[in-house]
């Protein structure tokens, strides 16, 4: 059996129990926890996909991110995804959520925020093909030059209609 997520309705509201790949086959919403990673310096966390993963394979991100399992909460998730993929224990701290048109499918994606040191930071090779630290205006211009994975695209819009 493959990863168990909560199917949810609109409302975010839980309905079901399947198989993540099958809510992303039927286009049913399922759950997913997003984490952006700064420094003490302000600076963003930029990591690239490994050109042989099943999802968006070389493409960059300025979040780490997740399916969200069953009777796991989103903040348990961001903390789980954050430990998984960059090998980092730290707290998160809730920015927004929203319903989200994936390209893959739709789902709700709760994004936080993650205080981090680069010296903690040890990425999952499988999961992490390269990692760097952006400033505010290096992450803007490197979302207009580069592949960015459209979610995390997305996502960033939406920061920085909140952050300015």
């Amino acid at each position: 059996m493959g990863e168990l997520v909560e199917r949810v309705d609109e409302q975010d509201r839980v309905i079901g129990v399947v198989e993540r790949s099958r809510a992303v086959r039927e286009g049913w919403l399922y759950r997913m926890a997003m984490v952006a990673c700064r420094d003490a310096e302000g600076r963003y966390l930029v990591h690239r996909r490994p050109d042989t993963g099943s999802r968006f394979p070389g493409q960059y991100s300025w979040l780490v991110a997740g399916a969200v399992h069953v009777a796991e909460s989103y903040e348990a998730a961001a903390r789980r995804e954050l430990h998984e993929e960059l090998g980092i224990e730290a707290e998160v701290r809730p920015l927004f959520r929203f319903l989200c048109q994936g390209e893959l499918s739709p789902y709700w994606f709760a994004v936080y925020e993650a205080l981090v040191e680069e010296g903690d930071v040890a990425p999952d090779p499988t999961e992490v093909a390269w990692h760097g630290w952006l400033t505010g205006d290096e992450l803007r211009a490197s979302m207009a030059a580069l592949p960015y994975v459209s979610d995390s695209r997305d996502a960033y819009g939406r920061y920085l209609s909140l952050t300015g």
